[in-house]
């Protein structure tokens, strides 16, 4: 699988020839990390005939990651994002958008003042993802660069993406890979590559990070299940009930009401986020 992602990377690069660089907006979490991993790899397919060092040097100019913190940004994921950069020799930016969350925040308020209508606190997550959005679309138009969507499969399925924000990018490496397939693909590559940064990286708290103590899992389920349900729903046309009939032989040890909860709860996001990710890049 990443060998794949990575030549397709790299064959669109190449044979588009429309980009000079790679551009990825690196949160310390996993799916930017597994698509920061992907581009490296790149690079290398790029330039078959550097050795060591030059191929070091191309990684400079040729990967850029951008690091984006608000308030909701940890310790953890900071550290992981700057580390991950430093083993993959690509050129770290850190630019905090916290300042422009407030102003946009604030726009928004005076924007739905005459309706009475609070800015809701999804809107105030979105607003973070958006303004990253934006910033790398205006580093890309400006560099050349070929700017990578970082969203995997599970996420996309469900609609736990922003519009405009997380959602964009001009290529997306790991669209078609569920989350566990995500996670298990940065454990062999640790074992393989011994880069600290996807240790610090798998030591985070799964999470997008847009509000106080957010999980991915406590918001939408466990991973293994949503992707059991993406598999059973989507892929084998099972119906919602089918699906909550089938979770127990999977999952044993899990309750069955919760599984025929998550199995509702899945069909319905699955149904309502269409409109997101048919709009979303071009997936290797």
């Amino acid at each position: 699988f990443f060998s794949a992602m990575a030549l397709a990377a790299a064959d669109y690069f190449r044979k588009t020839r429309a980009f000079s660089k790679f551009g990825v907006a690196i949160s310390g979490g996993r799916d930017s990390c597994l698509s920061a991993l992907v581009a490296w790899q790149a690079v290398a397919i790029v330039h078959p005939e550097l050795d060591a060092d030059a191929l070091a040097a191309k990684r400079r100019e040729m990967l850029r990651f951008f690091f984006m913190p608000t308030r909701y940004s940890s310790e953890g994921t900071s550290k992981a994002a700057e580390q991950l950069a430093s083993d993959t020799d690509a050129t770290f930016t850190a630019l905090a958008i916290e300042d422009a969350f407030g102003r946009e925040v604030e726009a928004t308020e005076t924007m739905l003042g005459p309706d009475g209508v609070p800015v809701s606190d999804v809107t105030k997550q979105n607003v973070q993802a958006r303004l990253r959005g934006a910033r790398m679309w205006n580093w890309s138009n400006s560099s050349g660069a070929l700017f990578l969507q970082t969203g995997n499969m599970s996420e996309k399925a469900v609609g736990y993406t922003t519009m405009g924000g997380d959602l964009e990018g001009c290529f997306s490496v790991i669209a078609n890979l569920p989350k566990t397939v995500v996670v298990a693909l940065l454990r062999r590559l640790q074992s393989r590559l011994g880069f600290e940064g996807i240790d610090l990286t798998l030591e985070t708290v799964a999470g997008p990070e847009l509000a106080a103590d957010q999980v991915g899992e406590s918001e939408l389920m466990p991973f293994a299940v949503l992707d059991a349900c993406l598999y059973l729903y989507a892929g084998e046309k099972l119906t919602e009930e089918e699906v909550g009939m089938a979770l127990p032989s999977l999952f044993p040890d899990v309750d069955e009401a919760d599984l025929r909860a998550w199995a509702k709860k899945f069909s319905r996001l699955f149904t309502r986020s269409i409109f997101k990710w048919v709009q979303a890049p071009l997936v290797i």
